[in-house]
Order: structure tokens, then C-alpha cells, then sequence
């Protein structure tokens, strides 16, 4: 498989809701074998679709013990509240505060098609969430005030040498 160039912010499709996966074939599983291997070169815990700049609704995740494909994800249940760290690939992993729920149960599809339900808390709670927002057009910095969203984009334009 192969590595593929991440997109970052503020390229269009970062912000867009993806389209469903229709085909659950081999190019689907080649798809996501490429997605595994490019989070793991970027020592991510999950990548979605739109940050190798396709406009679906899918992602890849291997969080907490959990390692997962979920196409057409949808979060049907959450609960609690917690507050940590969170980065982005298509944000120069440039970390903030986000508060999210403790506890969320992910709906999708698997390689074949086949519907699950899968549940989490804590740290794969919140990557269930970070890459089902992926999916919804939303980014990370989309939960934070202006003010704190400001910074992070000002340290990744440094970072990236952008004026």
C-alpha cells in the first residue's frame, strides 16, 4: 500500500459533509489500507477521508486498543463530559483543549457493507468523535472560542511559514 499526501487547512474539502460510501469493494479496501499506512507515517491515532482530499464519508482509526474502518459513520449515543488535548494532521497537530463527551457509541459500516455498533469512552470516545466531525465538515478548532481557535491557526501558519 502507500502513504498519501495529507491535506491540511484550510483546503476546501476539510469543510465539506462527505458523500456516503456507496461501493464496498476492493478499491475501497485498498482505500483504507493507504489511509492505515499514511496515520501510522504520521503517528495519528485516526485519519479521515477529506484529509487525503477525498470527499467521503469515511475513516480509520487505531485508538486505545481500538482499530477500526467505519464508513457512513453517525454518532447515535453520547454521554458525560470531558476535557483534553486535542490535535489534527490537517492542523500541523498543533494541540488545544476541546471538550467532548466521556462516552460515544459510533454507527457504521464495515469493509463489506455490513452495519456495527461500536462504543467507547475517554480517548477513543473523543477519536470516534474528531473523525466523524471529519466526515461532517468540522474540524477540531470548529469546537473551540475564537479567541483560542485564533492561536491555534496563528501557530500553525508560523509552523508553516505562512504569512
Amino acid at each position: 500500500m502507500s502513504v498519501r499526501k495529507i491535506t491540511e487547512y484550510p483546503e476546501e474539502v476539510l469543510g465539506q459533509v462527505g458523500k456516503p460510501v456507496e461501493n464496498f469493494d476492493d478499491g475501497l479496501a485498498e482505500l483504507c489500507a493507504d489511509m492505515l499506512d499514511t496515520m501510522y507515517d504520521a503517528e495519528g491515532v485516526g485519519l479521515a477521508a477529506p484529509q487525503i482530499g477525498l470527499n467521503l464519508r469515511l475513516f480509520v482509526m487505531d485508538c486505545d486498543g481500538i482499530k477500526l474502518i467505519a464508513a457512513n459513520p453517525e454518532i447515535v449515543y453520547t454521554e458525560g463530559e470531558q476535557s483534553g488535548q486535542e490535535g489534527c494532521l490537517s492542523v500541523g497537530k498543533v494541540p488545544a483543549v476541546v471538550v467532548r463527551p466521556m462516552k460515544a457509541r459510533l454507527k457504521a459500516q464495515d469493509l463489506k457493507g455490513e452495519w456495527f455498533e461500536h462504543e467507547a469512552e475517554g480517548y477513543a470516545a473523543r477519536c470516534f468523535l474528531h473523525e466523524t466531525d471529519h466526515c461532517d465538515g468540522k474540524l477540531f478548532i470548529d469546537h473551540l472560542p475564537k479567541l483560542r481557535r485564533d492561536m491555534v491557526l496563528k501557530r500553525f501558519r508560523k509552523e508553516k511559514n505562512w504569512k
